[in-house]
């Protein structure tokens, strides 16, 4: 693996490259990106494409990406402006790419914008609240995980995180009647720590889900965007979105293995089925060639 940093006047983005440039099979790349995931959490299923070269990044504020401008917000368009320059160092024409949660979002922001970029995107379940048909309170479930946060650190907010992302079906009174998750629930730990600036459970990626896909020009760009969810994300938030996303574009969503997380190996404590993952991934983006 090379690791490279792209200076930007408004960040340092590092990203890395495994194997080589141009791509040795003359594929064009596999780029993967999350947000608010890091590079990192795609070292497992990377493991998998040992015959392509790979690119993941950290996004501007995340892991080793350093912000210049001053801001702590993560906003799509501007993500997708970084994804643009990274895929411009690269030099070797357009990518295929795997996007996961708010890195979907991104994905969808930057096909909307450089459509030439990409020739596949595979968006695994983008969180977007605005394409749901119970919008209003999805994001009132949200701002509860939010204001524990706020108020009581990170295991009430991480907490309150699971508890909105396990729901089944639109958020109903039923949902917002139950009593709030203590952390103990879920393994985590009721002290606070004082710390409130966690990309996920604070206002700092309100951007993210608050985020409308440009449908008109998505369907318009030569990408060949697939939408895909994990077979054990039906009917929560996550799921819902993806599936609505889908609809948005016309298609059907892509069912993909395991969960949100599906394609990672335990990075993050809760492994997915990586290695049946990179098998639909290889699918899908064949299919597209």
């Amino acid at each position: 693996m090379q690791t490279h940093t792209l200076e930007t006047d408004e960040a340092a983005i590092v990203y890395d490259v495994e194997g080589t440039l141009p791509a040795a099979d003359g594929r064009p790349p596999l780029f993967m990106i999350g947000q608010p995931m890091d590079a990192s959490g795609f070292r497992t299923l990377a493991s998998y494409f040992p015959d392509r070269t790979v690119i993941t990044y950290d996004p501007r504020g995340l892991g080793r990406s350093v912000r210049k401008d001053g801001h702590v917000d993560n906003v799509p368009t501007v993500q997708a402006d970084d994804v643009h320059a990274v895929i411009g160092a690269l030099d070797v024409g357009p990518v295929e790419m795997f996007a996961s949660s708010g890195g979907a979002v991104t994905a969808l922001a930057l096909v909307a914008a450089h459509p030439s970029d990409v020739t596949v995107l595979v968006a695994h379940e983008p969180p977007l609240v605005t394409v749901l048909p119970d919008a209003a309170a999805a994001e009132r479930a949200m701002a509860q995980f939010r204001d524990a946060y706020a108020t009581a650190g990170f295991g009430a907010g991480m907490a309150g995180f699971i508890a909105m992302t396990s729901w089944h079906g639109e958020f109903t009174e039923e949902y917002f009647a139950q009593p709030a998750p203590h952390p103990a629930q879920f393994g985590m730990p009721a002290e606070d720590d004082g710390s409130r600036d966690n990309p996920l459970l604070s206002d700092r990626s309100l951007a993210v889900s608050g985020y409308r896909p440009d449908v008109e020009a998505l369907v318009a760009a030569p990408t060949r965007i697939v939408i895909a969810v994990g077979e054990e994300s039906t009917g929560t938030f996550t799921g819902r979105a993806a599936v609505a996303t889908a609809e948005l574009l016309g298609q059907e969503a892509t069912v993909f293995p395991s969960h949100h997380g599906g394609f990672s190996g335990g990075e993050f404590g809760y492994a997915g089925q990586p290695e049946a993952f990179s098998l639909y991934m290889g699918k899908a983006t064949t299919e597209s060639n």
